[in-house]
């Protein structure tokens, strides 16, 4: 974690308690402060040692705010803070995980209750007593009873987007290390799963225990859980992070091995028994004049001996691609290694050529601070056309049902908007409309540097209508459509309500279809297949949300989107310059839904995106 990402969360922790505590106004203006400090480019604590000035250079970091963070850096503490945690012992974290609990309920049932943890909620709910603080009813306490499961469940699990940062940095360090062959992530990181158990590495070295060494002298460990001659566990940011250590000739094999899933692995050790091979973590040997090499030397059993379980000739292992082509098969990309038809695919030839990130010509969801974002329409502009994109679309939130405050545009507000999206573009060089009808636009003309549609991200509301009138809709360039709210409601309903918003004339993007926020919500559960049916009928396309918290649609919605004939967009949602990086976390989703750049219409020219608007 960065020392900017380190002073944000606690920013995000003082709004929280200020907020629990019935302060009003000021948890806004700390949420905002702790946004831009985390996407200021310059390093925090370089800011602070020059001063209260220069941290308040930072946008939306006044004074008061600027004076507390460089006493942090001078003091290691900001004392109100610890004043606002003595006065609130809360664990507000698992507390705000639980859908529905935010800091003002936590406030007022640990005033009411003393409630201060996961387990005390739970207990004050069965008991009957949060009906009985004032504010509350039969009916809210029974909604946090039986979202508590969810919430318990999911802190333990991390979130793919706070967790694959850490991983980076460790393999960033340890590829740095003289000792160290190779290096790479495996396990569920590797197939870029939403939610992880631990941050799993593997190097290749021949000096295994100066690497584990090494390791657990990584400066970003917050503490060694554990090290051996060729394995070690740190805890670094919160989350366990385990390193083994392989000799280069087995690298491949043990990298396959622990990359998984389990499924996989069974499939393909299944493969190479058939072949009179045996496959497990240590490399592919061929064990056809070797009595008793299956069973369960096949079956990959930890506890074996290691000596044991390298028996016969050993044919592949130094690479993952070498030990896959022993067993007359195509290199299987980690997102697919779930065991749904990938293993069959390889062997006769037929896997998809997945999307890159780097195919990506632009975004086609994304905020500036007319919404709740926290940059100008220029700044955005800009900020994606330094990362290379052909075009970028600004899609503000709409007015609706689940839009809180007064962050959403109505009518009147979006035809506003227009004619400021046409300003900035004439502040921002080498920007273009993109619904100009001479074809102009990064990518069809040369002289242009991007191309910019404007948008909106409307509102679907509880039976598929859009809350944006038509005539509005019709004037902009792209509508992206989304449900922000009557998230609990049943399957039927929820189909029903996403088939009517699909087939919508003016909608061109299904945003976000369920909902879901990773590890506090699960949104609604539609049936994806009618849905995407649907939408495929209607030219409208499925949403792959890049935000690592959402990550919606998944893979599996993916893949039924794909099938029926249904198109992709990977968007960002980005409120922000430094969320245009989310992107890869969209891309890898839709790989594990086995999507090529063909599927992804923001992989598309200018041209084939106006293309696939005007359709």
């Amino acid at each position: 974690m960065s020392r900017n990402d380190e002073v944000a969360a606690l920013l995000e922790e003082f709004a929280d308690l200020l907020e629990a505590t019935g302060v009003e106004y000021k948890p806004t203006a700390y949420r905002r402060a702790a946004e831009n400090v985390r996407e200021h480019t310059a390093p925090i604590e370089n800011l602070a040692g020059e001063g209260e000035d220069a941290v308040a250079e930072i946008d939306r970091v006044g004074d008061a705010i600027a004076s507390k963070i460089v006493e942090y850096f001078q003091t290691g503490e900001i004392e109100e803070l610890e004043d606002l945690r003595e006065e609130l012992p809360v664990d507000m974290a698992g507390l705000t995980a639980v859908e529905g609990v935010g800091p003002k309920t936590v406030g007022s049932l640990y005033e009411a209750l003393g409630v201060t943890t996961l387990d005390e909620l739970e207990a004050a709910a069965e008991a009957g007593e949060i009906q009985t603080v004032s504010g509350f009813g039969a009916k809210t306490e029974e909604n946090i009873l039986e979202n508590i499961p969810f919430a318990r469940e999911a802190r333990k699990r991390t979130r793919l987007g706070d967790a694959r940062p850490v991983a980076d940095a460790a393999l960033a360090y340890l590829t740095d290390l003289d000792a160290v062959a190779s290096a790479e992530v495996c396990g569920s990181i590797r197939r870029w799963r939403a939610t992880i158990g631990d941050i799993d590495l593997l190097v290749a070295s021949d000096a295994h225990e100066s690497v584990v060494e090494a390791f657990t002298g990584w400066p970003e460990a917050d503490a060694t859980i554990e090290a051996g001659t060729g394995k070690a566990s740190v805890r670094a940011d919160g989350t366990r992070v385990d390193l083994r250590v392989v000799d280069a000739a087995e690298f491949g094999a043990a990298l396959q091995y622990f990359t998984g899933s389990r499924a996989h692995n069974v499939a393909v050790r299944n493969r190479a028994i058939d072949r009179d091979l045996k496959l497990n973590e240590y490399g592919l040997f061929d064990v056809s004049g070797v009595d008793d090499a299956d069973g369960d030397a096949n079956a990959g059993d930890d506890g074996a001996d290691a000596d044991s379980r390298r028996v016969g000739e050993r044919v592949a292992g130094e690479t993952e691609a070498g030990v896959y082509e022993a067993l007359d098969m195509a290199f299987v990309p980690p997102e697919l290694r779930e065991d749904n038809g990938e293993v069959e695919a390889a062997a006769a030839g037929e896997l998809p050529e997945l999307v890159e990130t780097g195919d990506l010509r632009g975004d086609l969801h994304t905020h500036t601070d007319w919404s709740d974002g926290g940059f100008s329409i220029a700044e955005m502009i800009e900020a994606a056309a330094e990362r290379g994109y052909d075009y970028h679309v600004v899609s503000d939130h709409a007015a609706g049902p689940g839009i809180f405050g007064n962050t959403g545009l109505d009518e009147a507000d979006i035809a506003e908007q227009a004619a400021a999206v046409e300003d900035a573009v004439s502040e921002v060089d080498g920007a273009v409309m993109g619904r100009e009808s001479d074809g102009a636009g990064a990518g069809d003309d040369a002289d242009a540097r991007i191309a910019v549609f404007h948008g909106i991200e409307a509102n679907i509301d509880a039976e598929g209508a859009i809350t944006t009138d038509d005539a509005t809709l019709a004037d902009l360039d792209l509508v992206v459509a989304s449900p922000h709210s009557a998230l609990g409601q049943d399957d039927d309903a929820a189909t029903e309500r996403l088939i009517r918003a699909v087939e919508h004339p003016h909608v061109d993007v299904l945003g976000h279809p369920t909902g879901r926020i990773i590890n506090s919500r699960p949104g609604i559960s539609p049936d994806i297949e009618a849905v995407v049916a649907a939408a495929a009928d209607a030219g409208t396309a499925i949403e792959v949300n890049a935000n690592p918290a959402r990550l919606d649609a998944d893979g599996d919605a993916v893949r039924a989107a794909i099938d029926a004939g249904a198109a992709i967009a990977v968007n960002t949602d980005a409120h922000s310059p430094r969320e245009l990086d989310n992107a890869r976390y969209g891309v890898h989703t839709a790989r594990r839904g086995w999507a090529e750049t063909a599927d992804v219409i923001n992989a598309r020219s200018t041209a084939g995106l106006r293309e696939f608007l005007d359709d």
